[in-house]
């Protein structure tokens, strides 16, 4: 689990990283919560997260945002956030250039902000968004949304309200070639204190579920 300096848009950020471990192996892109609600690379289910990619061979980056650790820079309200999103990406992307597929995750804040980033990158073929705060922030980017994901939630989200996450899986299921998995998990609460087991339970059953299917090739210009 090296530590990493990367550059960033307002200088380095710091990171943790698990290389892949052969040719064209996976990208995983971790983030965090709210930075100004103590939202850090290491928090625990973020570090869970980390892990189970690792497991399965992901080349896998967790990293602070800036202005978190020895990240530099200030909290950017998620638009710069969103810029070192998209740097964190670029930097794996220089180590796994030809990595097979490319997956985000992202909670809370991190959600939002992994969200918007797979509109912008149209190489991310996954997501796992946990607790998405769309009572809080506007998730209406995405119009259409490009990618099959999982959207995980606490029953007891004092936070997120459910009714809230619930209309926007409701929204993003009315598209065609995708798939929106929802989990509720009993009992959680916004920080899944006493569920994380079943929080892990969810995400690896769904990675189980879409790991096993073959990956398309690489799309090429005039061909399918």
């Amino acid at each position: 689990m090296p530590e990493v300096i990367f550059p960033g848009p307002e200088g380095r950020l710091e990171g943790r990283f698990h290389p892949g471990l052969r040719p064209r192996a996976p990208v995983a892109l971790i983030l965090h919560s709210h930075p100004q609600a103590g939202g850090t690379m290491n928090n625990k289910i973020v570090q869970l997260l980390y892990q189970t990619f690792v497991k399965r061979g992901f080349a896998t980056l967790r990293f602070n945002f800036r202005g978190v650790g020895k990240s530099q820079g200030v909290f950017d309200n998620g638009i710069g956030e969103l810029s070192d999103a998209a740097s964190a990406l670029d930097w794996v992307q220089q180590i796994h250039p030809e990595a097979e597929q490319t997956w985000v995750a992202g909670v809370s804040f991190g959600a939002w902000i992994g969200m918007q980033l797979l509109m912008r990158r149209p190489e991310i073929k996954g997501f796992i968004s946990i607790a998405p705060p769309a009572n809080m922030y506007d998730f209406s980017f995405l119009a259409p949304c490009p990618s099959s994901g999982i959207i995980i939630q606490g029953e007891a989200d004092e936070v997120v309200t459910p009714p809230a996450v619930q209309k926007l899986v409701d929204k993003l299921r009315t598209q065609k070639h995708i798939t929106i998995h929802h989990d509720t998990i009993p009992g959680a609460n916004h920080f899944f204190a006493n569920e994380l087991d079943l929080l892990m339970k969810s995400v690896d059953g769904y990675l189980d579920m879409r790991l096993s299917q073959p990956v398309p090739p690489p799309t090429i210009a005039g061909k399918r």
